[in-house]
């Protein structure tokens, strides 16, 4: 398809979600702003996408753990002379774990990652929107958006966050040609698991995943549509989640991230992006591990 000269912005696009939702705007035509922490991966996607579909891919190297990440990212911009048609805020993780026993400032990086970065991303490329009066904005929340994440607890929380967020903006555009889209995953195949140490649990090595693939095409054809929300491969879980009070969501929720004892299961994502940044991440040295946010 030609290119349109319009640009996406997609945080966390080399992996996961994230790449494939990059994926879809490359094969529509739009030029992309791919941001993550790892260069490798970075350069990577840029050869595949602009020799795949013929587009301009610009690579951002940023950590969002960072605080001034996302004023960063937007300076960059607009050193460059861009505007963003569609900002996509995919990057996240969780952490698996009873609260009081996880490490508290592994919980408030996650926040940060989670929840400030996403506004901060959102405050300064919605005003350009609309000030032009033209743009679009997909934040990836989560089944656990209406779902109480025991064992997840401050991942489920963000992703509440991000609902409640979504939803207010949307009517403070509601006279705009802006529109902003909430996508509801439910489990997907992706290395989100690994990162949050969750591996082990009930719903990765037991339930079925959903395809990152689909889960792109969904949020893509919902974003452009300019749809308040899309929920993609979990849509009984969510409404189970609206028809029940919040302490039985909880208790349900629970059971499915409660460690598995099943001997077999899946140990790896199968998603060949995710696989390729997973081996990038175990390559490093341990001092710079040790580092990670």
């Amino acid at each position: 398809m030609a290119n349109n000269y319009q640009y996406a912005l997609i945080t966390g696009g080399t992996s996961g979600i994230g790449y494939e939702i990059a994926r879809q705007f490359a094969k529509h035509g739009y030029n992309l702003v791919i941001v993550a922490r790892k260069e490798e991966r970075l350069a990577d996607v840029q050869m595949e996408f602009s020799d795949q579909f013929g587009i301009d891919v610009i690579t951002i190297e940023k950590n969002l753990f960072e605080p001034n990440a996302a004023k960063e990212i937007y300076e960059e911009i607009k050193n460059k002379q861009l505007d963003i048609y569609a900002l996509v805020n995919n990057a996240g993780q969780g952490q698996w774990g009873k609260f009081i026993e996880t490490d508290l400032q592994r919980n408030l990086d996650l926040i940060h990652l989670d929840i400030v970065t996403p506004v901060a991303l959102t405050w300064y490329f919605l005003k350009d929107m609309v000030r032009r009066n033209e743009g679009k904005i997909l934040q990836v929340g989560s089944e656990v958006s209406k779902a109480p994440s025991p064992l997840l607890s401050v991942y489920g929380a963000s992703k509440a966050f991000l609902l409640s967020f979504t939803e207010a903006l949307i009517n403070e555009v509601k006279d705009t040609n802006v529109t902003l889209t909430l996508l509801m995953p439910g489990a997907t195949d992706t290395d989100f698991f690994r990162k949050a140490d969750a591996e082990h649990t009930v719903n990765y090595r037991e339930k079925e995943l959903g395809s990152p693939e689909e889960v792109a095409e969904d949020a893509f054809e919902a974003l452009m549509d300019g749809n308040r929300r899309i929920v993609s491969g979990a849509k009984s879980h969510v409404a189970m989640s609206a028809m029940l009070p919040d302490n039985l969501v909880a208790e349900n929720t629970r059971k499915i991230l409660e460690p598995s004892d099943k001997s077999e299961g899946r140990e790896m994502s199968d998603h060949e992006p995710s696989q390729r940044e997973r081996k990038v991440h175990e390559n490093e040295p341990q001092e710079v591990k040790n580092k990670r946010p």
